[in-house]
């Protein structure tokens, strides 16, 4: 029987043990930010549940489904997700009440999905200061895309710059001699969709031959529309938020008049704009889109699709599946707990802004094919393709090729 020599396990072996023992120790260590622990991640957002922009509330139930669907399968990484939702009514100054409270208050690790762009220009300077994640936001304004001077903060949608470019581009092609007229929503929003549009149109400025801008305090925009006719433009494009969206096209029919009309994607929910415009006052708009539309039959056998069916029968059976902010709440939260799930034992901060500056063509399950998500330390926008589609009978319908919206392209 063979004799086994053991040699004596002299000081050196003892301190390189210790040194892996201790480098494993290390490499194993959870770090934390204020916010996050063994158990819980907490996570605060401000959507408009009350107001005028209030069927964008539905942006926030989904997101809270999802975050409720992680939950009861184990968390991530066996930790709950504590989703904190507060209503801002659309209005600044709550949301400014509001992310002091979450930051204050309940110490939440970030900021998701807060949603409104005036609302997230209130805030943005206070989060950053606090370099507290503002990741995700439900805005599509270009200025969420400052990585240098605003390191904290970070979009998720299709910038609106973006977006408008795509309609002057069709309307340069389809309709060259076409005069435009177009309804906005007085404030950033608005005024970011209006201006990527004249940049789309600068060939060509003299095109647009009336523009009208409303207050979102204002109970109808019917006024706007009628003045917009006085100038009898060929086409009437409306930057919009839904509520007021869905007037618009419900005064066109109301007014038997037919102009060539496009709307922006934000208000281009089949369950929550078109259906109360009218169907009928519907047919032929122009929007673009970059997410599935559930209500769509080429998405009937669609695994992203029948997931974001299921979430809603079991968490909110009282949603719509074809309003289109329940998929985009659905879609943002999925990212976000993408991101949560990179981000592994290192919950502190810095490390989450990491992550979410590091997808390279994410494939989002709701997005359209050919549309990913793809983020960089320089790059802050994470989604840059669009699809045209136009409203026949009850539904979208997508046609030509996914466009980059991106500017300069």
């Amino acid at each position: 029987m063979p004799i086994l020599l053991q040699r004596p396990f002299t000081a050196i072996s003892l301190a390189l043990a210790l040194t892996i023992a201790g480098g494993g120790a290390a490499l194993a260590q959870k770090k934390y930010d204020t916010g996050a622990g063994d158990t819980e991640i907490k996570i605060g957002n401000i959507v408009p549940y009350s107001g005028p922009a209030s069927a964008y509330g539905t942006v926030g139930k989904v997101m809270g489904a999802v975050f409720s669907k992680v939950n009861d399968e184990g968390g991530i990484k066996r930790r709950k997700v504590n989703f904190i939702s507060y209503d801002d009514a659309y209005s600044p100054p709550k949301a400014v009440e509001q992310a002091r409270r979450l930051i204050e208050s309940d110490e939440v690790l970030l900021l998701f999905g807060t949603l409104g762009t005036a609302s997230n220009t209130a805030i943005q300077k206070y989060v950053n200061g606090k370099k507290v994640p503002q990741l995700f936001v439900a805005t599509g304004a270009t200025k969420w895309n400052d990585p240098k001077n605003f390191p904290w903060t970070m979009g998720w949608l299709p910038s609106y710059q973006s977006e408008a470019h795509i309609y002057a581009k069709y309307l340069l092609k389809e309709k060259p001699a076409a005069k435009i007229a177009v309804l906005y929503q007085n404030d950033d929003m608005g005024k970011d969709y209006l201006k990527g549009l004249k940049d789309g149109l600068a060939s060509d400025p003299k095109r647009i031959v009336a523009e009208e801008s409303y207050e979102v305090a204002e109970p109808t925009i019917d006024s706007h529309v009628v003045r917009l006719k006085s100038a009898s433009p060929d086409v009437i494009i409306f930057f919009t938020t839904p509520k007021f969206g869905a007037q618009a096209i419900k005064k066109l029919g109301e007014m038997s008049w037919k102009p060539l009309t496009i709307i922006c994607n934000v208000s281009a929910s089949t369950a929550t704009v078109m259906r109360p415009a009218g169907l009928e006052n519907s047919q032929g708009v122009i929007s673009t889109s970059y997410a599935k539309d559930a209500s769509d039959p080429q998405w009937t056998d669609d695994a992203g699709v029948k997931n974001y069916r299921a979430l809603l029968a079991k968490y909110l059976p009282e949603v719509n599946p074809a309003d289109a902010s329940a998929m985009t709440g659905y879609n943002m939260a999925t990212t976000m707990v993408e991101v949560l799930r990179r981000s592994g034992d290192d919950l502190t901060r810095a490390n989450i802004m990491k992550q979410a500056s590091s997808l390279k063509q994410f494939p989002q399950e709701g997005l359209l094919p050919g549309v990913t998500i793809t983020t960089g330390p320089d790059d802050f926008q994470p989604i840059e393709q669009l699809q045209l589609m136009q409203f026949k009978g009850e539904r979208w319908q997508l046609f030509g090729e996914v466009i980059s919206g991106e500017l300069g392209n």
